[in-house]
């Protein structure tokens, strides 16, 4: 028996149609798999937003396959990239994250959950659970299906290709409705990881929060939905369909899903230089522009969560924060932000709980 389609979970109504309306448009997909590193809370957020209208599907067997809850029988393991922060005599976490993650992933290993239980505040970029920051995707929903009909037109070929693409991932368009068409390209470059066996439904931010709410620590959002709403869009209208185009190619020709697995196995061994480095292993072109675009993506919004980090800590909380690991990169690295805040920047050793890593590997 061939498995059904993935059960569509989500916002209801005209909400649920619509509930990817903040999705970035990325040039290349490149860029999507970028934002679960860059650490996006509304990418993984929007993602599961799909609605429960049927719909003209292709057969099962052709359909990504669900990504079921399981429960690990073995020691959990520790992911990532995590660092000690001490001042003022507290310490505080900093921990970087991918926005997807794979069913086995459900518990933190030793090392994090440690690092979690002794602090008093989780800090995300944004608690995709919090009720007014679901109230607000809702009119954010609701507000895109308003502005369907300013949507540019595309040419008839690339209307194509984007509607075999929704329909490859088992997704009706009435699901992606007035949306951008960068953002519906982004939209199914996430929904394409199910192939992989990686879903939004487990990532890191989702499995630390669920971690704390059951220890009854108090949750915080580091950014608000417009401040990550105003990084995600896309600038010129006349760079969509080449973009798009581009999008779709990594999309059919599986280049996305190569990277997404290059990239998902560079967090899950702690391998920050390689991520570092995603030009090399990306299969994207990235000009001038683009890169300009990651630094507003990435850099350029370190110095509020720093800011935000700092602000908590200073009031006697200990704070977990944990934002996607690529805001540990480059020159506005955030444990460098902080460092220059006066702290003690130490990063914890992960290794002796990492799958496949014996003691004493690289961290």
């Amino acid at each position: 028996m061939t498995a059904p389609c993935p059960p569509q979970r989500g916002l209801q109504g005209k909400a649920a149609r619509a509930g990817v309306a903040l999705l970035p448009g990325w040039r290349w997909s490149g860029r999507a798999l970028l934002a679960l590193a860059c650490g996006l809370g509304l990418l993984a957020a929007q993602a599961q937003g799909m609605p429960d209208e049927p719909a003209s599907q292709p057969a099962a067997e052709a359909c990504p396959p669900n990504v079921p809850p399981v429960r690990s029988a073995g020691p959990a393991r520790d992911r990532g990239m995590l660092w000690r922060l001490q001042r003022d005599g507290r310490t505080s976490y900093l921990y970087g994250t991918v926005h997807v993650g794979r069913p086995h992933w459900q518990r933190p290993g030793p090392r994090v959950a440690a690092a979690l239980a002794a602090s008093d505040t989780l800090a995300l970029e944004l608690d995709v659970d919090d009720p007014a920051l679901m109230q607000q995707l809702n009119d954010a929903a609701l507000a895109a299906l308003d502005r369907a009909g300013v949507v540019p037109a595309l040419s008839p070929a690339l209307q194509q290709r984007l509607a075999l693409a929704a329909r490859r991932s088992c997704t009706p368009l009435v699901a992606l409705a007035g949306l951008p068409p960068l953002m519906q390209a982004a939209t199914l470059t996430l929904l394409d990881a199910r192939w992989l066996g990686l879903d939004a439904a487990f990532g890191q931010e989702r499995v630390l929060a669920a971690e704390a709410r059951s220890r009854g620590r108090r949750i915080l959002s580091l950014e608000t939905l417009a401040q990550q709403t105003a990084a995600l869009q896309p600038e010129r209208p006349e760079d969509i369909e080449p973009q798009l185009a581009d999008a779709l190619r990594q999309l059919e020709d599986g280049s996305a899903r190569r990277a997404l697995v290059r990239l998902v196995d560079a967090w899950e061994r702690g391998d920050l230089g390689f991520m570092e480095r995603y030009e090399d292993w990306c299969e994207c072109a990235p000009t001038y522009a683009e890169r300009e675009q990651l630094k507003r993506l990435n850099d350029a919004r370190n110095p509020q969560m720093a800011a935000g980090i700092v602000a908590e800590h200073a009031s006697g909380r200990r704070v977990f924060a944990a934002v996607g690991a690529l805001h540990m990169t480059g020159p506005a690295a955030l444990p460098r932000l902080l460092q220059e805040q006066g702290f003690r920047v130490q990063r914890v050793d992960l290794s002796a709980s990492r799958p496949g890593s014996p003691p004493g590997s690289p961290r």
